[in-house]
């Protein structure tokens, strides 16, 4: 009887080290950072929680305090997360980190997760009718190739 050898490919390391995901506050998004956050448990790698805080051009000159609310929307969501992360302390251990920038949020999401370095970028689906045909941000991400993308409905 002969022996035979697997031979297995690695890549140097056993699964992601950053994981980053997209959120806005939308359904679709908490649920990707959920789901993320579970990848992120249950392979020991760093979650970067990304907002990208959208400039809209048009707001200031309507008198409405768009980077006011912008900023809200990056405080409610870190105390979301650290929230959540509270509740499931010593029993699950999660490493995460929160950014944000403001501008387009493809162009944020890219810049932030080649400058962490990521192994993957989870979003949600987008919730715009539009989206499904024009493209949104899961898709440019996914055609960019950069990184394995998971979008979450």
């Amino acid at each position: 009887m002969t022996e035979q050898h697997s031979h297995r490919f690695e890549r140097g390391t056993d699964g992601p080290k950053v994981i980053v995901v997209g959120v806005d506050g939308s359904d679709s998004s908490l649920r990707a950072a959920a789901y993320a956050g579970g990848l992120a448990r249950r392979q020991g790698a760093l979650l970067a929680v990304v907002y990208v805080q959208p400039v809209l051009a048009g707001g200031a000159a309507l008198g409405a305090p768009v980077a006011e609310t912008t900023d809200e929307i990056a405080e409610e969501l870190v105390a979301q997360i650290r929230e959540a992360t509270e509740r499931v302390k010593g029993i699950f251990d999660i490493r995460w980190e929160f950014h944000t920038s403001r501008g387009d949020p493809y162009g944020g999401l890219v810049t932030t997760a080649d400058r962490l370095k990521a192994d993957a970028v989870v979003v949600g689906a987008s919730e715009q009718a539009g989206h499904r045909f024009v493209g949104s941000v899961a898709v440019r991400l996914v055609k960019a190739g950069r990184w394995p993308v998971t979008v979450v409905p």
